[in-house]
């Protein structure tokens, strides 16, 4: 999977992709725009007041405005 950028999908399009990643229960990378980086998995996307926001496993939770990229932790294993 390739990094997915919020600048460049779209606010709604991000917040698919974090919803696509409580679903499927698999960490992802992400990178915030302030710089810092974690791996985590996201448990859920809230809207609260207008705003929409990532809850992670381990961390803190973030305003997806906050988060520029995310990407797969690891890859997904081949099934054949």
């Amino acid at each position: 999977m390739t990094r997915i950028c919020q600048d460049e999908v779209g606010r709604c399009d991000f917040i698919d992709v974090l919803e696509e990643a409580v679903l499927r229960h698999r960490p992802v990378a992400v990178q915030l725009r302030e710089g810092e980086a974690f791996i985590d998995e996201v448990l859920d996307v809230v809207t609260e007041q207008g705003d929409d926001f990532a809850v992670f496993k381990s961390h803190e939770r973030v305003p997806v405005g906050d988060i520029l990229a995310v990407t797969r932790a690891v890859p997904v294993e081949a099934r054949w």
